[in-house]
């Protein structure tokens, strides 16, 4: 049996932009991509603290070092910047290999949305 479990997620991030006019995605600064073992044209989860908004859309690498969290597209009517959101991705594994599977869980600075040292 396969079942989706929590792969990673990046808890607390700022949104720093929205961008109406972009083709979709979400745009992440390389940096908390590869904390959070994310690669560009993943499927991700996206939870709006702020508003309670819950969708999918899928990842664009931001410039490292940014800190930038941009929802693009759609996506973008449905949060504001400074909004807090998290970001999660989920992957499929079999019953016994998700039972000793560990998230990569990453806590952003509030402010600058830097990887934490």
């Amino acid at each position: 049996m396969m079942i989706e479990v929590l792969k990673s997620k990046i808890h607390c991030a700022r949104v720093t932009e929205a961008d109406l006019h972009y083709m979709g995605s979400i745009t992440i600064d390389e940096d908390l991509m590869d904390a959070a073992r994310l690669v560009a044209g993943e499927k991700v989860y996206i939870v709006d603290n702020n508003n309670g908004q819950r969708f999918e859309t899928y990842v664009i690498k931001g410039t490292r070092g940014s800190g930038k969290i941009c929802l693009n597209g759609a996506a973008a009517r449905l949060v504001q910047p400074d909004d807090i959101i998290i970001i999660m991705s989920f992957a499929l594994m079999d019953y016994e290999e998700a039972k000793a599977f560990q998230p990569v869980i990453i806590f952003p600075d509030p402010l600058t949305n830097k990887v934490p040292k």
